[in-house]
């Protein structure tokens, strides 16, 4: 019985870490060594023995991001803090958005290694969050840009609408004026209208008179042709007629 928890000691103690493996609630499992008939105790002779309890140590522990450790990685800076820091040019920029008044920007503190994820308004810090890596800056800055975008969102509409007002504007005096425009070429056609009728009226008045006046000349001129052919042919009656001579 010795010689059984002994050669089943050295083995438990033996064993590498890594190898060893136990399932949740349930005992550890060996391979059975080769024993004897003669070293099997009986039931009556076995005390109990406790199972014993393997701790399992990993070669590398597995390094797990979570959100949570992202939001502890982020802290509120003040913001005199990076106005001054901007005064001294300390800052580099690595990212930055704009849309109207506002403006978001990922900031570096080189002497510090620290980032900041600022927030503008109208060229003023706002907000502003700061963080020892990248991989939390960067996620704030994000956020500071959706932020932008969103405030922005009512300054694009109104800028929209301004620039559709201005061109109905503009559309709506167009089209005033050339309304004037067409009203005033139809009173000026009517106008135009009514003068031609009138001279049309006068041409064809003073046509009926030269007309009258064209048929009285040519019927004095028919008399006096008819009395010029009567007096030529009383004057040729009184020519005597002599013979011709040879």
């Amino acid at each position: 019985m010795k010689s059984l928890l002994s050669r089943r000691g050295s083995l438990l103690d033996n064993a590498p870490s890594f190898l060893v493996r136990q399932k949740s609630n349930g005992p550890v499992r060996f391979p059975a060594p080769d024993i004897q008939a003669e070293d099997v105790p009986t039931d009556d002779d076995v005390p109990a023995i406790p199972s014993p309890s393997t701790r399992v140590t990993p070669l590398r522990p597995a390094a797990v991001s979570s959100p949570q450790s992202a939001k502890q990685a982020l802290k509120a800076a003040q913001l005199a803090e990076v106005e001054w820091l901007v005064q001294q040019g300390a800052l580099s920029t690595f990212r930055t958005f704009q849309s109207f008044a506002y403006s978001a920007s990922l900031l570096f503190y080189p002497r510090e290694l620290v980032y900041y994820a600022v927030l503008y308004h109208d060229d003023a810090v706002w907000r502003v969050l700061k963080a020892g890596d990248i991989d939390a800056a960067e996620p704030a800055f994000r956020h500071f840009v959706e932020q932008a975008m969103r405030l922005a969102d009512a300054e694009m509409r109104r800028a929209h609408l301004e620039a559709q007002n201005e061109q109905f504007s503009r559309l709506i005096a167009e089209s005033e004026a050339q309304i004037d425009r067409v009203r005033v070429d139809l009173q000026r056609g009517g106008t135009q209208d009514q003068e031609v009728a009138l001279k049309q009226q006068e041409v064809r008045k003073e046509l009926a008179q030269l007309e009258g006046r064209r048929v009285a000349a040519q019927a004095q001129l028919n008399k006096l042709q008819r009395q010029l052919h009567q007096l030529n042919t009383t004057v040729n009656e009184s020519v005597p007629h002599l013979p011709s001579a040879r």
